[in-house]
């Protein structure tokens, strides 16, 4: 099997920075056509304007994907600038700490929303994409596309300030397996990457605010350091491809060892 994703079409939501960004930008380095998405448009246009004006593998589109209607747009948007899509990547995702005993908090509803709620919309509609695209190209095959979340240890090693956090990586996971069954016999493979000590987006600004979380992660890191996103996009490009089509379901952990030994004082990030 090839680790190829050349001439293959892929979505990836949070593309604006981060890993998100950095995973966006793997895939056009492999051959792929890739649809840029993010809420931030300013960002988005910066990063990737110029190139997407141009006819050519790189497009863009910026929305708030907790519209239905916005995920439908999108997907048309894809469709007129590809013609199709083979993978799904939903690497946008948001960090909130909350109060496990303020019911005032709506920090748990606010990323059940964003964390959750939005890949499973975005990937049921994208499914329905796929599905229809096989069908009307005749497409038999077992492997008419592929969805992959980006979820968290946070979900089985967490704090209790990360209560909404966990609570939406835990959702993300179960939703990866029970989309993984109800997809299989449809040909769509669907799996998650879990990282923990990654250099993400968010991290960064966790970081700026509070310089001593640094010590507490490498320190709690087997492999004592925090990796870059694009130590994360390889693992991604694998589970995209056709080495891993007997793979689906499946929530593989990237995090330099770190949920193997007891939690450090600092975000499962």
């Amino acid at each position: 099997m090839s680790l190829s994703i050349a001439g293959k079409t892929a979505i990836v939501t949070g593309a604006a920075n981060g890993i998100g960004l950095a995973i966006a930008r793997h895939f056009i380095d492999k051959g792929a056509n890739v649809m840029f998405v993010d809420m931030d448009e300013a960002r988005l246009e910066a990063e990737v304007g110029e190139e997407a004006r141009a006819d050519g593998p790189v497009q863009m589109f910026s929305g708030d994907l907790r519209q239905k209607l916005t995920i439908a747009n999108l997907l048309s948007a894809t469709m007129d600038a590809f013609g199709r899509v083979d993978i799904l990547v939903n690497a946008s995702r948001q960090m909130a700490v909350s109060d496990p005993l303020c019911p005032e908090d709506d920090a748990v509803e606010l990323l059940l929303q964003q964390n959750f709620l939005t890949s499973l919309r975005v990937s049921q509609m994208t499914a329905k994409r796929m599905i229809l695209q096989a069908e009307k190209a005749g497409d038999e095959s077992r492997n008419i596309g592929v969805i992959i979340n980006l979820s968290s240890i946070a979900a089985h090693h967490t704090q209790g300030a990360l209560l909404g956090y966990s609570v939406a990586c835990a959702a993300l996971d179960q939703m990866t397996r029970s989309l993984a069954v109800a997809l299989a016999g449809k040909g769509i493979r669907v799996n998650a990457v879990a990282f923990g000590s990654v250099m993400s987006a968010s991290l960064q600004g966790l970081l700026k605010e509070n310089p001593g979380y640094r010590a507490a992660i490498t320190d709690g890191t087997p492999l004592h350091r925090i990796a870059g996103p694009d130590e994360l996009v390889e693992t991604v490009q694998f589970l995209a491809s056709d080495a891993a089509a007997f793979i689906t379901g499946q929530i593989i952990t990237v995090d330099g060892g770190r949920s193997l030994i007891d939690p450090v004082n600092a975000p499962a990030h």
